[in-house]
């Protein structure tokens, strides 16, 4: 199968021992995605305001999630595959596969391998199957956002720091963006419960890998329908500090 060695291994193991661990990478792509944002809006404006902050921040977070969620179509063969040797490595270390991903050192030349991103779906296949099957809603759910969530999110994130549109016009597109995050992600935990997937899940993994990674998409579309709502009604920025 394409992506993966004869003994089973990630083509990127071999090279673990250099490079900057996955956690560093991913976290540092979405601070400088963050932080452009936010220095931008004090370069045109000069000031800084807590809500801009908040949606820059989940913005940038939105966006290299978007990013993995094309690299697991694009490498959707492989997944399951790889599910399965992650399933494999915890019973023989005991580790967890979605720490033992984030620990693992990229090299430079593969920080933006599709076979690299993808495989954190595959880690997560283990508190959540359905990211191992093509047929599932999760799996299909977070595909379509990675392929429909980027432009929407640019455009906002351009309105929101430099009122590059009306603010009719960027309450009307964040409508539509924030509320088709709230609800993808609800009806994903609806149907996570439903298909009974908690019953292999202790308490612990329940609150980290499925409520916590999940929330951010809840909260921060709650969020942002708010300043959309505000935007339409009262035809200015002054709900972001403008």
């Amino acid at each position: 199968m394409s992506g993966q060695r004869a003994d089973g291994a990630h083509p990127a193991e071999g090279a673990r021992r250099a490079g900057v661990p996955a956690a560093v990478l991913a976290l540092s792509t979405v601070a400088l995605l963050a932080a452009g944002g936010i220095g931008a809006r004090y370069g045109v404006r000069g000031d800084f305001d807590a809500i801009h902050v908040l949606l820059s921040l989940f913005f940038a977070v939105n966006l290299v999630i978007c990013y993995w969620e094309i690299c697991l179509f694009l490498r959707r063969d492989d997944v399951a595959a790889r599910a399965a040797y992650w399933r494999e490595r915890q019973r023989e270390t005991g580790r967890t596969p979605a720490v033992e991903f984030l620990r693992q050192r990229v090299p430079l030349a593969r920080i933006a391998s599709p076979a690299l991103w993808a495989d954190v779906w595959a880690a997560y296949a283990r508190y959540d199957g359905s990211y191992a099957d093509r047929r599932t809603y999760g799996f299909n759910v977070d595909i379509a956002n990675g392929f429909a969530t980027p432009i929407p999110t640019l455009i906002l994130w351009a309105a929101y720091t430099a009122d590059l549109m009306p603010a009719l016009v960027a309450g009307i597109i964040g409508t539509m963006l924030f509320w088709q995050l709230a609800y993808m992600t609800s009806v994903y935990w609806v149907s996570f419960f439903v298909a009974g997937r908690q019953a292999r899940l202790s308490r612990r993994e329940r609150c980290i890998y499925i409520y916590a990674m999940n929330c951010p998409w809840v909260l921060f579309a709650l969020l942002g329908l708010y300043v959309s709502i505000r935007l339409i009604v009262d035809g200015d920025y002054g709900v972001l500090g403008a």
